[in-house]
């Protein structure tokens, strides 16, 4: 007799396991896996960037900290200095004796006087830093004697030299110094670096800078050696920076914001000339500078 109950309880009853065929199981698995993996990876990039960048920008907002904190009181010293100084002059100019005596009056006028120039000139050096900032920087350039800027300078300076025994050495052999350059700027830009081989000389040896010059098809080369400390390899790829000055140890009497290198930089750039600097602890720095020539400059 027929059994009883439904067909698909039949074939229930015939079959009791059902087999699936899947071709290319493994690649399968994979193609389904695919976007998942790429999304982990992507999103493990993601979080490793995210880290590298807060802990970069952690560490150059504390290397900033520490430089606004250098400048502070680098700046703090130098106005106060020649405010104490001027201080002084005055209450010596009160004294009976120092009023009735010429010669005296005048020596601590002069010193008032030299005092207010050198606050002026901290003052022109942070303004110039803020000029620098907002890319107002304006030159004027016209066909200057660059060879007449470098003898100014020095003559400046002279004063300074003296004082520490130093020796000056000029070779100026350039056939064309006509240079279409802001003359202003130019005499500023010397002036940095010659006021950086006075600040960095050695305290035991005297100071001795050769200042060289020569001219080829386009531009005027000055170079300014000297045989002072001396920098090594990281200083000289940061000394264009602003606000940076190169470590002197125990040495405490090199004063300043870290301000002429980076303005020195930033007028050569201006005038689209170029800078270079050769330097090595204890043996002394040489800066080579290239100006475009005015006849250059025309063509």
């Amino acid at each position: 007799s027929p059994g009883s109950g439904t067909d698909f309880e039949g074939l229930m009853s015939s079959y009791e396991h059902m087999i699936i065929i899947i071709p290319d199981f493994k690649t399968q698995v994979w193609q389904s896996l695919t976007w998942i993996i790429a999304g982990a990876v992507v999103f493990n990039l993601i979080i490793f960037a995210a880290f590298f960048v807060t802990i970069k920008t952690l560490i150059k907002q504390r290397r900033l900290n520490t430089i606004k904190s250098d400048f502070i009181n680098n700046m703090t010293h130098e106005l106060k200095t020649p405010l104490a100084t001027i201080s002084l002059a005055v209450d010596a100019l009160k004294n009976e004796k120092v009023i009735g005596d010429k010669e005296k009056s005048s020596y601590f006028t002069g010193i008032i006087k030299d005092e207010n120039k050198r606050m002026n000139k901290h003052v022109e050096t942070i303004l110039q830093a803020g000029l620098m900032d907002r890319q107002d920087l304006r030159i004027n350039t016209n066909r200057t004697d660059a060879h007449t800027i470098i003898k100014k300078v020095l003559d400046t300076f002279a004063l300074q030299m003296q004082e520490k025994g130093a020796i000056v050495s000029l070779f100026l052999h350039a056939t064309n110094h006509i240079v279409f350059a802001d003359e202003a700027h130019l005499n500023n830009l010397i002036s940095n670096l010659v006021d950086n081989a006075i600040k960095y000389a050695k305290e035991k040896e005297p100071l001795q800078l050769k200042v060289t010059s020569q001219s080829g098809s386009k531009y005027f080369t000055m170079q300014f050696h000297d045989n002072g400390m001396g920098m090594n390899r990281d200083t000289v790829k940061r000394i264009f920076e602003k606000f940076y000055r190169a470590p002197t140890g125990n040495i405490h009497n090199v004063k300043g914001f870290g301000l002429g290198m980076s303005y020195v930089k930033t007028i050569v750039d201006a005038h689209k000339g170029r800078i270079k600097v050769d330097s090595l602890p204890g043996r002394g720095s040489n800066f080579t500078i290239d100006i475009p020539l005015a006849d250059a400059a025309a063509g």
